[in-house]
């Protein structure tokens, strides 16, 4: 099993905070607040502003990633794959609610939305928000690579993003 490397993780969020750091202080300051609400009130407003901004985040990530290499896609892919896994937890799926894929998504946009929210929803699933989504997000270093390589990076990790598979987080 090959686990994400500390620089790797480093990297990836770098790359996603300089994609929304591209779209000035008025989505930035949007996505900070929603890591640091009241969760006793609903977000769903704060989500659907935020999603509206993903489309340019993702132009922003394709361009920082256009010229890196199958390794480097590889290990990016994988360092999403494992931020979505280790959230595939029947307390964040309470919250976020959805299907199999609609959890998926749900979980690309804890994700998409940095580091910041991701830590904020692993602590306390609470500060996800009920049908938010980020579909494309969730296998957008995997298209790179194909789109580039023309095949799907071999992770080695073990693990898979899709919802439902993480044994840890489905216990009860």
């Amino acid at each position: 099993m090959i686990l994400p490397t500390a620089a790797d993780e480093a990297r990836f969020w770098t790359m996603l905070e300089n994609a929304w750091v591209g779209l000035g202080p008025e989505a930035n300051d949007l996505r900070r607040a929603l890591a640091k609400r009241d969760t006793s009130t609903e977000a769903f407003d704060e989500a659907a502003q935020l999603e509206e901004h993903l489309d340019r985040v993702l132009v922003a990530l394709r361009e920082a990633a256009a010229d890196l290499s199958s390794a480097e896609l590889t290990a990016l892919d994988r360092v999403v794959e494992r931020k979505l896994h280790d959230i595939d937890r029947r307390d964040v799926h309470e919250v976020t609610d959805g299907s199999d894929d609609g959890f998926l998504y749900a979980r690309g946009f804890v994700v998409a939305l940095g580091q910041e929210f991701y830590e904020a929803v692993a602590r306390d699933p609470r500060i996800a928000v009920e049908d938010a989504s980020a579909e494309s997000f969730c296998y957008l270093f995997a298209h790179l690579h194909s789109e580039k390589f023309g095949v799907f990076p071999e992770t080695g990790s073990g693990i898979t993003r899709e919802s439902f598979a993480n044994p840890a987080g489905w216990r009860d």
